[in-house]
């Protein structure tokens, strides 16, 4: 049987990047959806600050979530 090819440091460090990654998606979306109304940069800086917020709490549904389908370490 073959073992894993990274390790778990690794997959530490990509998860922990895929995850920063979603959130700075979220928080960036949100404020280019906001572009759309022709807003003040404050209200720029409140979309994407939400957003930012959203992201974090999707992310974190998300990660918990899937827990139970990895297997235990």
């Amino acid at each position: 049987m073959v073992g894993p090819s990274i390790t778990e440091e690794e997959r530490d460090a990509t998860n922990r990047r895929l995850m920063v990654g979603m959130v700075l998606l979220v928080g960036v979306s949100g404020g280019l959806v906001s572009l759309q109304v022709d807003p003040t940069p404050a209200q720029v800086a409140g979309a994407v600050g939400v957003s930012l917020l959203v992201g974090v709490a999707l992310t974190w549904f998300v990660v918990r979530s899937l827990r139970e389908f990895s297997p235990k370490r």
